[in-house]
């Protein structure tokens, strides 16, 4: 008898030992959970204005960038917003600070009509998050 209880006294100390190894581990990950809290922190958001959407049309024959007498529109339900373009610029943007699903109407002289797919545009808690869009148009 006295053979077995020496014999089960490495293992139940063994046990005890694996005891407090994992209390002391659950005790340090939530101490390092407790102090990683983000309700201090504060968030500083930039002033700029961010587009939704940036929309480049191209020539599917040419991979030229088209932009003269493009016609490119946005819609999300019932708001719909003509994109604009800027001298200097070979693309159309829109959508400034606007989340939403958004399909993009293009028209130009010479070229078939284009819809697309419906284009999620996210946001985070300061800006809207961009989504760059390529479209080839096909000539008629």
């Amino acid at each position: 008898m006295w053979f077995f209880m020496f014999r089960k006294q490495p293992f139940l100390t063994l046990n005890i030992y694996l005891k407090k190894q994992a209390m002391r581990f659950i005790m340090i990950l939530a101490l390092i959970m407790l102090t990683q809290c983000d309700k201090d922190k504060e968030t500083f958001c930039t002033e700029e204005f961010v587009y939704g959407l940036n929309v480049t049309i191209k020539d599917a024959d040419s991979g030229l960038t088209l932009i003269e007498n493009v016609t490119v529109t946005a819609r999300d339900g019932q708001y719909v917003e003509p994109l604009m373009t800027s001298e200097g610029l070979d693309s159309f943007f829109g959508a400034g600070e606007r989340a939403g699903n958004y399909t993009i109407e293009v028209t130009a002289d010479g070229y078939e009509d284009y819809t697309s797919e419906l284009i999620r545009v996210g946001e985070n808690e300061c800006h809207v998050i961009p989504e760059a869009i390529e479209i080839m148009l096909q000539s008629n």
